[in-house]
């Protein structure tokens, strides 16, 4: 391996179906996997998975009934983003306030980067 490369690779599974959205990614060490590739145990192999949903938030007016005097209402979404981040491998450590605010960083960015991508108003 080239030292100027990442040794990550980034596993990705996405489901879309009309219940809704998945993307589940996770980054994986390139010679863990390479010894899972050759048979080794995959239990060795350290994963956080991360990802996102996006699914319909129920205002479909083809799925509810109309008052008389109601207008349409526009369908949404809802979006939730989960991720597992180590901060730290020893036991006894301690979040700081500098990793709460990368995480919070992180959170917001993607956030940001989902809703652009589809071209979301709000």
């Amino acid at each position: 391996m080239n030292p100027s490369q990442s040794s990550m690779l980034i596993l990705q599974e996405t489901c879309t179906d009309v219940a809704g959205s998945l993307v589940i990614y996770a980054p994986v060490d390139i010679p863990a996997m390479h010894v899972v590739m050759n048979g080794g145990d995959s239990a060795y192999v350290a994963l956080l998975p991360s990802g996102f949903a996006i699914l319909p938030d129920g205002s479909n007016p083809h799925t509810r009934t109309p008052s008389p005097n109601s207008k349409p209402s526009v369908e949404g979404s809802l979006l939730t983003v989960a991720f597992q981040i180590l901060v730290s491998s020893l036991p006894t450590a301690r979040l700081t306030v500098e990793s709460v605010e990368t995480v919070s960083n992180l959170i917001s960015c993607t956030v940001q980067k989902i809703k652009a991508a589809l071209n979301c108003k709000t």
